[in-house]
């Protein structure tokens, strides 16, 4: 059983489809408009209904302005305390962001991605591309040839248990203290 992947949409089909969203979302976008200039309006018609100013002497037309500014002094009073309101709140997201950001663990570290960069390269970023230096790390090292190493450990073949039994007991201890009786002669 083998599965069949549905074939990807054709560039043309995705073309089609892109547009058909965006003119969807032009209409919806002009239709909120249209509901937002429809609610300013009835929300104005309610809170301030159309002047009626013909035939009105001078004394009502004055006691008519009065009126006006004292209703201009409360939208007023009510838009300084929203703005103070707003303000407040804003300041109080700010500082809870910040003490979010703090019991999270500081800064959000981004994703970084392993990078191949010779030893050149970094000093050339370092240093600038003026200087040209070139590291050779091998250059550095000290040359150990294989015949030394094993010069210096020679490796016996025998039993070590045969050895530990050879030298165990009085007579072991003669065999050393002859061994290096000999040797320092």
């Amino acid at each position: 059983m083998s599965m069949q992947r549905k074939p990807k949409i054709s560039a043309s089909r995705k073309l089609m489809l892109k547009s058909l969203m965006v003119a969807k979302a032009k209409e919806e976008l002009e239709q909120e408009i249209l509901d937002k200039e429809e609610e300013k309006h009835r929300y104005l018609a309610e809170r301030a209904p159309p002047l009626n100013m013909s035939g009105l002497s001078l004394g009502q037309l004055q006691d008519l302005c009065r009126e006006l500014h004292a209703k201009i002094d409360v939208v007023d009073e009510e838009r300084y305390d929203i703005e103070a309101k707003v303000m407040l709140n804003t300041r109080e997201i700010k500082d809870l962001n910040i003490k979010v950001l703090d019991l999270r663990g500081k800064f959000k570290r981004p994703n970084l991605r392993r990078v191949r960069v010779s030893a050149d390269a970094i000093l050339r970023s370092l240093l600038g591309s003026k200087h040209k230096v070139s590291m050779d790390l091998r250059a550095n090292l000290k040359s150990v040839k294989k015949e030394d190493t094993e010069k210096k450990r020679p490796v016996e073949d025998s039993d070590w248990r045969k050895n530990v039994e050879a030298m165990s007991g009085m007579e072991g201890r003669k065999k050393m203290f002859d061994a290096a009786k000999g040797s320092a002669q």
